[in-house]
């Protein structure tokens, strides 16, 4: 009898205890601790990352080191990825091109981050005529054809650097200003919103304080998306010679010497370890993208 009603008591004071409440960041990070692919997928991202960065450290001689006696050798003890047609280390070049192919999607995505959430967050909160008078405008830059638009900027100021994260940046925002504008129509009529309006917040800092940082998390996994589809058409335009030009090296126009069909054919080294970069940094991303999407989502199973 005696231990009936200890179990009882035990029952009754669980049942009372108070519920720690998880926050959606702590939600998100225990969920995508839970998503292997998720986490491999930042392990390798931070190693491509982390190989960029350190070129200088890791081949300080640079990229344009030219030694035309080791033309277009395979890759060796001393040239562990090759030398190109001039006798360029292919390795040193893929360092440093990761870091040129990464700094132009980093800006371009900032670029585009930057005007569709400050679009997306007025056109969503204010409504009536600023959000007609954005939407169409929205739909004018989303309507148009990228790549003649692309061809004629370049024809008018050039393809370069500066010019290629220019040009990606204002042509990504569009889908980044709509997603923003719908989260910002469900969230301004909460109640804690409307608690503040009428209170006397100010629109900057109803924007501010209470939509953007719960706009931020889901906004994350867009991010993540837009960026690798930066970095395909970085490569693109680098491969077609409307990107980041010679000598500076990008994995775009590394890819580019795949053009030559004997290159392709018997010269692998100058093309496949740029392809391969690519590739694990778009799939990374993406898997990264899926893993957050599914951590955000609390009616996901993980």
């Amino acid at each position: 009898m005696t231990t009936q009603v200890q179990t009882e008591e035990v029952i009754r004071l669980r049942d009372k205890a108070p519920v720690k409440s998880e926050s959606l960041s702590q939600m998100a990070w225990r969920r995508f601790r839970r998503h292997r692919l998720g986490v491999l997928s930042v392990v390798v991202l931070l190693i491509v990352v982390a190989s960029a960065v350190l070129a200088p450290v890791i081949k300080p001689e640079g990229f344009s080191k030219l030694n035309p006696a080791v033309r277009h050798q395979p890759p060796s003890a001393d040239y562990p990825l090759g030398t190109d047609a001039v006798g360029r280390d292919i390795w040193a070049r893929l360092l440093y091109g990761g870091r040129t192919s990464l700094t132009v999607s980093v800006v371009a995505v900032s670029i585009s981050f930057t005007i569709g959430v400050t679009l997306g967050a007025i056109s969503g909160f204010y409504g009536s005529w600023i959000d007609i008078l954005i939407q169409r405008v929205v739909e004018i830059v989303a309507a148009m054809p990228a790549l003649i638009i692309i061809l004629s900027f370049v024809a008018v100021y050039g393809a370069n650097f500066t010019n290629t994260m220019i040009i990606l940046g204002l042509f990504g925002w569009t889908g980044l200003c709509r997603f923003v504008r719908g989260q910002v129509l469900q969230i301004r009529e909460m109640d804690y919103v409307l608690a503040s309006r009428s209170l006397g917040g100010g629109s900057r800092h109803i924007i501010m304080s209470h939509i953007l940082p719960n706009v931020v998390p889901y906004l994350t996994v867009s991010v993540a998306f837009a960026f690798s589809a930066t970095i395909l058409l970085e490569t693109g335009l680098s491969y077609l010679g409307l990107g980041v030009q010679a000598p500076t090296p990008s994995w775009g126009n590394m890819v580019g010497e795949a053009s030559s069909m004997l290159n392709l054919r018997d010269r692998w080294w100058l093309w496949m370890p740029a392809g391969i970069a690519i590739t694990l940094t778009v799939l990374s991303i993406n898997f990264i993208g899926d893993a957050l999407r599914d951590a955000l989502d609390p009616h996901t199973k993980v």
